[in-house]
């Protein structure tokens, strides 16, 4: 364990990578390269932020002011020299709960409290702990969050009347989505089938392309210039503004705070997950190192600022960040440049976006969610193992059928007894003659292992546990300590190979050896480290009671010391006994 002295210093731990890039030396060269990538990376975010908005239930602007807010803070102050911030697919479902339930100032108000909950996880050096969300838990979710976006873009993609609202939940959901199935709108099929094929399609054939925004920009030009009765985005929504709102607060009120804590909490939480999976992600692909208590501060503090400007849930996005990756970019620039670009479309180009096709934005979502379905991890988990395959389906669906933050909370406690399970298996406890020979050969003496006198009872009986000695694995020790030998001489127990022992652990090897301390039986504790010592010493197995040594072949000579000791002073009270006797 390092000493604090070693530990990084908080300056070095909350350092923006930007600072560290320009500190490196940043070229013209550089910021070339960023201002490719960033513009790239725009090209993609454009329609994506809209789209995202759109299935969240508010405005496309709402997307727009999120990613370049946001998108800003985030490259500007985050601890991942490549991460991309925005909207993003996985927010969709609770975004949406939340309008819902409390309307887009509840959401606004939610975002703020998400932000300040992120800031104070990073100050509180908690980033390391959410690489524990197990795999399974990770790719239950997401599959879930994937199913959930497409069931709710299916209004859009067939372009289906439905005056009376969509319901929620995903069974109500597909219940209203075939009852308005007589609605079909053939010319909403038609855009959004074709955005779906123009995206995949240009993804396979040239990659390096846009497809979202040709596919989007496609679909625009044909519904224009063929005159097609479908839903834009200047139909429903009246247009994008051309600029960015003037900051101001949502309304807040304690009532209404504590009306939107669990929708904040669960922002804060799946931000959290969202952001540093990405993070990990763009250092997969690059060689370098993220700050995950710095990102988290910077996700915090531009989860404070997007509401400011009306966005909503902003968060590290894999897709956007890797796109970044492969566009060649060097640094937290490029994200900050594509924020720019972004707010330039806005400013140049928002009337052109009221001809935007809603069809066509549920055509990128469609494709979103099945990137995002984990199909093949799904498939391989579900073939892995029992215990893997049933944290996997839980979280799943649990995610569709009740909510996130239920989904990622039970399948996290399914996957912690699922591995406390496993790791007490791997408890091993030998003991009897052939520990004791091998001792006896790894000392280099014979030894006779009985003693005559106590009728072929054991003078010395030996242990040894090896693995993590914790909490889950002390009934199954106690039970094997218990077939020990009842009333030997000496007791040697080995932790040389227990790498870790808890209290419970302490307190079992305590109860057992107690019995024995009773009766005046010799005890002796080898290969403790330092940390074990510590916690058996605080159990109250210590010297003079208890004897550590170093190592068994050390304990085995002391133990056989001891016994011959305590034989001796026993003749010498016998004979004496019988001297007094005979005078």
């Amino acid at each position: 364990m390092a000493s604090p002295a070693q530990e990084p210093s908080f300056k070095a731990l909350f350092t923006p990578k930007l600072i560290t890039v320009l500190r490196e030396g940043y070229g013209l060269s550089d910021f070339r390269a960023d201002a490719i990538a960033g513009l790239t990376v725009a090209i993609v975010a454009l329609p994506l932020s809209m789209a995202i908005a759109i299935a969240s239930g508010v405005t496309p602007d709402r997307g727009l002011y999120t990613a370049i807010i946001g998108g800003f803070l985030i490259s500007a102050l985050g601890g991942s020299r490549f991460q991309i911030g925005g909207p993003a697919g996985a927010f969709i479902v609770v975004v949406a709960t939340t309008v819902a339930v409390h309307g887009v100032e509840g959401l606004l108000l939610a975002t703020m409290i998400s932000g300040v909950f992120l800031m104070l996880a990073g100050f509180l050096r908690l980033g390391t702990f959410v690489k524990f969300i197990p795999y399974p838990v990770t790719v239950g979710f997401t599959a879930a969050i994937a199913l959930i976006i497409f069931a709710s873009q299916i209004k859009e993609l067939l372009g289906l009347a439905m005056p009376n609202g969509e319901p929620g939940p995903l069974l109500p959901k597909l219940v209203a989505l075939w009852d308005a199935l007589p609605s079909i709108s053939v010319s909403a099929v038609v855009l959004s089938l074709a955005s779906i094929v123009v995206i995949m399609g240009l993804r396979r054939t040239r990659p390096g392309w846009p497809s979202m925004l040709i596919a989007v920009v496609g679909a625009s030009l044909a519904a224009w210039g063929l005159g097609l009765d479908v839903e834009t985005i200047g139909t429903r929504f009246g247009g994008i503004p051309a600029s960015l709102p003037s900051p101001a607060l949502p309304e807040i009120s304690l009532a209404k705070a504590i009306a939107v804590l669990p929708a904040a909490a669960s922002f804060a939480l799946l931000g959290s997950i969202e952001s540093l999976l990405s993070a990990v992600v763009a250092d997969s692909m690059t060689g370098r190192r993220h700050r995950s208590n710095c990102e988290l501060v910077a996700q915090g503090i531009a989860n404070i600022a997007a509401p400011l400007f009306g966005g909503f849930c902003v968060t590290g996005t894999i897709a956007r960040t890797a796109t970044n990756i492969r566009s060649g970019a060097r640094g937290p620039v490029s994200g900050m440049l594509h924020s720019g670009f972004l707010l330039l479309f806005l400013v140049v180009a928002a009337p052109l976006a009221a001809f935007i096709p809603l069809a066509a934005l549920a055509g990128v979502l469609a494709t979103v969610a099945w990137n995002m379905s984990e199909r093949h991890a799904f498939a391989t988990l579900l073939k892995a193992s029992r215990g893997d395959a049933v944290v996997l389906l839980v979280t799943f669906l649990l995610t569709v059928f009740v909510d996130l933050t239920t989904g990622i909370l039970v399948g996290f406690a399914a996957a912690s007894l699922l591995f406390l399970h496993r790791m007490s298996q791997s408890v091993e406890v030998e003991a009897g003659l052939a520990l004791e020979d091998k001792a006896d050969r790894i000392e280099g003496e014979a030894r006779e292992a009985y003693d005559p006198s106590e009728a072929g009872g054991r003078e010395i009986a030996v242990c040894r546990i090896s693995g993590a000695f914790f909490f889950g694995a002390a009934a199954s020790v106690a039970n094997a300590l218990e077939r020990i030998a009842a009333k030997p001489k000496a007791y040697v127990i080995d932790v040389s190979a227990v790498p870790f022992l808890d209290s419970t652990a302490a307190a079992t090897i305590e109860g057992f050896l107690r019995k024995g301390l009773q009766r005046g039986t010799a005890i002796f504790i080898s290969g403790a480290n330092p940390a074990i010592r510590k916690m058996l010493h605080a159990q109250g197995l210590k010297p003079p009671e208890v004897h550590f040594r170093k190592d068994l072949p050390t304990a085995m000579t002391a133990a056989r010391k001891a016994i011959d000791e305590a034989k001796a002073a026993s003749a010498v009270a016998a004979a004496e006994s019988a001297d007094d006797a005979a005078f």
